[in-house]
């Protein structure tokens, strides 16, 4: 079925509403990109963390302070967003998910740290699920 034609005095506008169209996708495709890309980010540094606390143990010992100190001295180094409680959720979420290919590629940093905030197992789950809809 072909597009209804438009009035000759209107392919200009047309033209416009093309283009803002593809920019604005574009711009969307941007956004997903650089939050999966934040995402595999942060499950790493949770991953390095995890296996430093461990030192080649099977589980870690507790009582350290690390997470304070890296809180410190990595917003000093890189700027805001690695508070203590970030670094807590990027940790908490390489335990949770150690697998990262698990997870849909449809989750974004912010919808990870509000589901790791669910602490029913079987609610985590359900939420999880809801994404891969």
């Amino acid at each position: 079925m072909s597009k209804p034609k438009l009035p000759a005095a209107d392919p200009y506008s047309h033209l416009i509403a093309q283009i803002e169209q593809t920019v604005n996708d574009g711009r969307k495709r941007v956004v997903a990109a650089i939050d999966q890309s934040m995402v595999v980010t942060y499950w790493n540094v949770g991953q390095h963390i995890v296996q430093y606390e461990q030192n080649g143990k099977e589980r870690a010992e507790y009582g350290s302070k690390l997470l304070r100190n890296l809180s410190l001295d990595l917003t000093a180094r890189l700027g805001s967003g690695y508070n203590h409680t970030n670094i807590n959720y990027m940790r908490m979420f390489f335990l949770e998910y150690p697998i990262l290919g698990t997870l849909s590629p449809k989750l974004g940093w912010h919808h990870i740290v509000e589901i790791l905030k669910i602490s029913d197992p079987l609610e985590r789950s359900f939420f999880m699920k809801q994404t891969e809809i």
